[in-house]
């Protein structure tokens, strides 16, 4: 029987693609790191722990780490680290109350239905327990997003692809906490502009290559319109290009 190939229009991780393309992901962690404030001998959950360089860092610190990732790549390259890392989806989170906290850096905009995730967090959390997460927030990579969507129109694609993320606003995702029971301790929506050393284009196929690929013998036409069109924008005399990042923190308590 031939093996089962991924479906094109889903988002597909490599940790070497990641490594070369998106470090500065985990590198500008330290500010939610600062916020979940981990001690020695604490039990925490990393929901889409990713490759694992900041899970690393919690266990470094002594914490009894636990990571989860929906990717087989990244879980494996957890794993090479040493980690406890587990295939799990962040949406249908599979623990009882056993973390002193849970944290996600830069993971949970990929989770669309967020109640799902909130309520497996809540029911991971020990009572009186934390959790401290920082992803993309409201107007997060709006540009990007705006020139993907301006491509798709003028070439009949699906915009679906063009923005597959949860972008909240503070006010938004307190309410779903609320709704879970959890009581919000702090919540801020921080404008994060990135330098891209690898450039847009890189930017592009690693977390949008569902987008251009529709576009079939086109894509790389399709790309080049993009760039073209954030070029205006995003890339500055010297040929620098910066993402218009925009990321919501925040830390709950499980009463």
């Amino acid at each position: 029987m031939a093996e089962a190939r991924p479906d094109p229009r889903l988002q597909q991780w490599s940790a070497g693609s990641y490594d070369t393309h998106a470090r500065f992901v985990s590198d500008l962690a330290s500010g939610v790191v600062d916020w979940l404030a981990p001690r020695a001998g604490e039990r925490i959950l990393d929901v889409g722990c990713g490759d694992g360089v900041l899970t690393a860092e919690l266990r470094d610190r002594g914490v009894d780490v636990v990571g989860v990732d929906s990717s087989a790549d990244f879980i494996a390259a957890a794993q090479a680290r040493g980690l406890d890392a587990r295939l799990m989806d962040g949406e249908a989170l599979a623990f009882g109350p056993e973390f002193d906290a849970v944290f996600s850096n830069a993971a949970l905009h990929w989770m669309p239905q967020a109640d799902d995730v909130v309520a497996g967090i809540a029911r991971a959390l020990k009572p009186g327990g934390r959790f401290v997460a920082e992803f993309g927030g409201h107007g997060n990579v709006a540009a990007i997003v705006t020139a993907m969507r301006a491509v798709g129109l003028s070439r009949g694609g699906d915009l679906a692809l063009a923005n597959p993320w949860y972008f909240p606003a503070p006010q938004v995702y307190q309410a779903v906490l609320e709704r879970h029971g959890f009581s919000v301790s702090r919540i801020a929506l921080i404008p994060r502009p990135v330098v891209l050393k690898t450039g847009i284009e890189g930017w592009l196929m690693l977390f949008r290559k569902p987008f251009f690929a529709q576009f079939g013998a086109n894509a790389q036409q399709a790309l080049a319109e993009t760039v073209d069109l954030l070029r205006p924008a995003l890339c500055d005399a010297e040929g620098n290009w910066t993402a218009d990042y925009v990321r919501l923190r925040v830390e709950a308590v499980k009463p």
